[in-house]
């Protein structure tokens, strides 16, 4: 008797080590996988599931979700981890905050993350974990404490939140920020920042490669002389008037300030996000060669590989950094293509059509800021990358080994003997077009409505237990909280 629990037979296998997959079973025991290679025995094996030719991949580690934003964090917890599944995402990493949205309060992290962690226990139909970013001088002094205690390794700067408003206009920063009277969050706070982050990693050495500081590059100052330009002028609307309100290049020069301050502080573990066309990511590219030993990762999101300003249905895809002009998303994907960017994500922040729209629906600056999307990723990366000859091998890294590597989800990224079970069939032949209706989300519209893709998540297994089933979500929530380094002992 084999004791394996779960077959998965006659599937071509993604490696992110090799370009093209390779035909084989999976064999699975207490939820890892112990097995991968052809013609697996399958004698008294209790559940046997014939993938029929279908691609899979390793689950996919969203390296950026944002649950419990704009809705209760117990609420979207249950919804966003099941449209997550759609996508074939079996980890989601969300950034969480102090402030204005998310629990809607300030105070130390001791006693707010622990609400974080009750708020989504035993909701979640994937697994999850927690970025965190120190707002306050208070902050800094628990980052050893989050990471010994919580297992939160990885935190985040907004480079932007100091002088501009979330939603593109200029807004009293302490009070939505809710930090204390007298510190104020700026370059200042950034280095700070840099700097316990730092400390942690000296403390935890065994740790300092999984310990790092995320950053939304976007400079205050420069976004709020070009959206009073554009609102002046009067000559854009809608998500062209959103991207020239905040200018590439206010993003290459936060990234130049962020890299610099890296270099100032002695912190090499730098992560650039959700970088939106080749301004940004030139920018980057220049910061490494400047700044050698520093092991920067750049990210960038399926949102920006998909739509452009054009093509996304309305204002819905009103997010920060902005959607940019096609010639952009072209850009990405030579930067996808050729081994620059280290991973994809969805961005996913769900934020229901009655609280994303103001009172002019056509007005962009009334609408707030970003859009799920979770329930594309894995399909819609692998629709675009076919079709510019990125390999399978390669949207594999990008989607699960390299964000699992990077943020200290050692048993995760890869379908390989001792991961996680957590395995996606895709179907390649499959064409669908893109309807908020279907999802899982309450999100209830999305900027790719309509789009047309040419693969799809038919199933989705969580440390090997089947969470999607032909396309349609299944049992009850299995998700756990994953405190890092996470191992599976």
């Amino acid at each position: 008797m084999s004791g394996f629990e779960l077959v998965v037979k006659n599937v071509l296998v993604v490696d992110h080590d090799q370009d093209e997959p390779v035909a084989a079973d999976i064999a699975v025991r207490d939820g890892r996988i112990v097995q991968v290679a052809p013609g697996i025995d399958v004698t008294g094996v209790p559940q046997v599931v014939d993938g029929k030719g279908k691609l899979a991949f390793p689950g996919v580690v969203d390296a950026h979700q944002h649950w419990g934003i704009y809705n209760p964090l117990a609420e979207d917890t249950v919804s966003e981890s099941r449209a997550s599944a759609q996508g074939g995402v079996t980890t989601a990493l969300n950034y969480m905050r102090t402030g204005q949205y998310y629990l809607n309060k300030g105070g130390p992290y001791a006693d707010f993350f622990p609400e974080v962690l009750a708020a989504s226990e035993g909701r979640a139909y994937v697994d999850y974990a927690f970025h965190l970013a120190p707002m306050s001088q208070g902050h800094i002094a628990e980052i050893p404490d989050l990471v010994e205690k919580f297992g939160v390794t990885s935190f985040k700067v907004f480079m932007f939140y100091g002088s501009h408003g979330l939603h593109g206009r200029s807004a009293d920063q302490n009070s939505f920020l809710m930090i204390p009277e007298g510190e104020r969050y700026d370059y200042a706070h950034f280095e700070f920042v840099m700097r316990g982050v730092q400390a942690a990693r000296e403390k935890f050495p065994h740790l300092a490669d999984e310990i790092s500081l995320s950053l939304h590059c976007e400079t205050a100052e420069i976004m709020t002389a070009y959206t009073k330009m554009v609102e002046d002028a009067g000559e854009l609307s809608g998500l062209a008037a959103y991207s020239a309100s905040r200018p590439p290049h206010s993003e290459g020069l936060a990234v130049s300030i962020a890299s610099y301050l890296a270099h100032e502080t002695g912190l090499p573990t730098i992560n650039l996000l959700h970088l939106s066309g080749r301004k940004a990511v030139d920018a980057a590219v220049r910061m490494s060669k400047a700044f050698p030993h520093i092991d920067f990762r750049r990210e960038v999101t399926v949102g920006h590989l998909l739509a452009d300003i054009d093509t996304a249905s309305g204002i819905g895809g009103k997010v920060n950094p902005p959607l940019r002009p096609r010639e952009d998303v072209e850009a990405l994907w030579e930067y996808v293509a050729d081994g620059t960017v280290d991973w994809v994500v969805s961005d996913h922040a769900c934020c229901r059509d009655e609280a994303k729209f103001g009172s002019d629906r056509e007005d962009v600056f009334l609408a707030k800021s970003g859009f799920g999307g979770a329930e594309y990723l894995l399909p819609g990366l692998v629709t675009e990358a076919r079709k510019r000859g990125v390999s399978m091998g390669r949207v594999a890294a990008l989607s699960s080994y390299n964000p699992a590597a990077r943020y200290g989800l050692r048993g995760k990224g890869a379908l390989a003997a001792g991961y996680d079970a957590d395995i996606v069939l895709v179907d390649p032949n499959a064409t669908w077009t893109v309807r908020a209706e279907d999802s899982e989300s309450t999100q209830g519209y999305t900027p790719f409505e309509g789009f047309e893709l040419t693969a799809k998540v038919t199933d989705t297994f969580l440390r090997g237990t089947r969470i999607l089933e032909d396309g349609k979500v299944v049992g009850d929530p299995a998700g756990r909280y994953l405190a890092r380094p996470y191992v599976r002992e």
